[in-house]
């Protein structure tokens, strides 16, 4: 068996504005979204954290070690009396291989909706088919 010549991490910018909302609030916008693509697993957004309503995040004593990208910080977000414990995690120190995710935080998409705005539809009046749900 020859070992995999490509790349375990692969990071792409996208090429839509993107937001995360929790609780009908929008927590996240940015023009600048990295998207990572690690193996099989599913692709993930990561936002700059100067796009991130960081007011509504608490920082956890929660974290998680990665071989490839480093040791994880986690928030929990609190909004009108939703939470998601640990929702939220940032790679502060990351490793070499992922350096680009440096001041950038990824949500736990299974609870905080991450979808992809579409400004020319939104421009042109079609609001309704300006969301694209990743």
């Amino acid at each position: 068996m020859t070992p995999s010549t490509e790349p375990y991490l692969t990071f792409e910018p996208c090429r839509r504005r993107v937001r995360a909302r929790f609780a009908n609030h929008i927590i996240a916008d940015t023009e600048d979204c990295l998207i990572l693509r690690e193996g099989s697993l599913a692709p993930v957004y990561y936002f700059p954290i100067s796009d991130v309503e960081m007011g509504y995040l608490g920082r956890t004593e929660h974290h998680t070690h990665c071989p490839h990208k480093g040791d994880a910080a986690y928030y929990s977000v609190l909004i009108d009396g939703e939470f998601a414990e640990n929702a939220v995690w940032a790679y502060e120190d990351p490793k070499p291989a992922a350096e680009v995710l440096r001041g950038r935080v990824a949500f736990d998409e299974d609870r905080i909706e991450v979808y992809e705005i579409d400004d020319a539809a939104i421009e042109a009046g079609l609001g309704h088919l300006a969301a694209r749900h990743v």
